[in-house]
């Protein structure tokens, strides 16, 4: 299986974060075990691994959410820093703000920021129109379904431009029907915006669906096992016979043992 570093998949691509040695313990439990990879500018990149492997920690940790044992990361070449940069999040859990309707839950993380007004407004609206959702701008979240609520989530996080935008399991918890929807959602918003993502999903057929390149984890304590290329035309069919070889492929890789 063909990886980036013998593919032209990256042969003109800019890095946009790199991963040194990424280490994670808790006390004498070693969870993530020198880990080492890049995310190229603009790339739509999934980790996958067994249940249990520290998927969640590893997001975490490129988060900043919580302190690495050992390591860096670097955006742009610069030690990754909330000063900095745009670090987004999307977590297993719909977040929207209940208490704020949809289009100043979009407007939240600008104002976070500290963005001129007059920015905020020209971001804000043009989110509204890329996540269909101007109609509902005044409505709260329990007033929307659990796919439009998630698309309020979705775009107050890529309205603040983020240099890396990090999605845990984001729709694990619907049903087949809305994940399939959102899915789509998410690709059609990351392509007009060029956002960089890194999604980690624990569905082989999510990751292939979504992917340019997958990085399979493998069990405690975690490493790259290996990166698969989707080199597949989008849209993607489900029954293409090489979705269906790939989707083997990577579920074969995470059940080696």
């Amino acid at each position: 299986m063909e990886t980036a570093a013998n593919h032209p998949y990256a042969e003109h691509r800019k890095i946009k974060v790199q991963v040194e040695n990424l280490t994670k313990c808790y006390g004498d439990l070693l969870v993530l075990d020198k880990i080492n990879f890049e995310i190229y500018q603009g790339e739509l990149l999934c980790i996958v691994g067994p249940t249990g492997c520290g998927k969640t920690t590893f997001l975490n940790c490129l988060s900043q959410f919580i302190p690495m044992t050992e390591g860096s990361i670097l955006v742009d070449g610069v030690p990754a820093s909330p000063e900095i940069h745009n670090i987004a999040f999307v977590f297993q859990e719909v977040s929207a703000i209940p208490w704020l309707t949809v289009e100043d839950n979009i407007r939240f993380g600008l104002r976070i920021k500290r963005l001129p007004e007059a920015e905020i407004e020209q971001r804000t609206e043009r989110m509204l129109d890329i996540v269909g959702l101007r109609k509902y701008r005044t409505y709260y979240p329990q007033q929307l379904s659990a796919s439009m609520e998630q698309r309020v989530v979705i775009a107050r996080n890529f309205a603040i431009n983020p240099d890396l935008l990090l999605m845990d399991e984001p729709y694990g918890q619907l049903d087949v029907k809305l994940r399939y929807y959102l899915e789509d959602e998410l690709i059609r918003i990351w392509k007009e915006l060029g956002s960089t993502v890194a999604f980690i999903t624990h569905n082989i057929e999510e990751a292939i669906y979504l992917a340019e390149r997958i990085l399979i984890l493998s069990p405690k304590p975690s490493t790259i096992k290996e990166e698969v290329i989707v080199d597949l035309p989008r849209p993607r069919q489900y029954d293409d016979p090489e979705f269906v070889r790939l989707r083997e492929y990577v579920t074969e890789r995470i059940k080696w043992w």
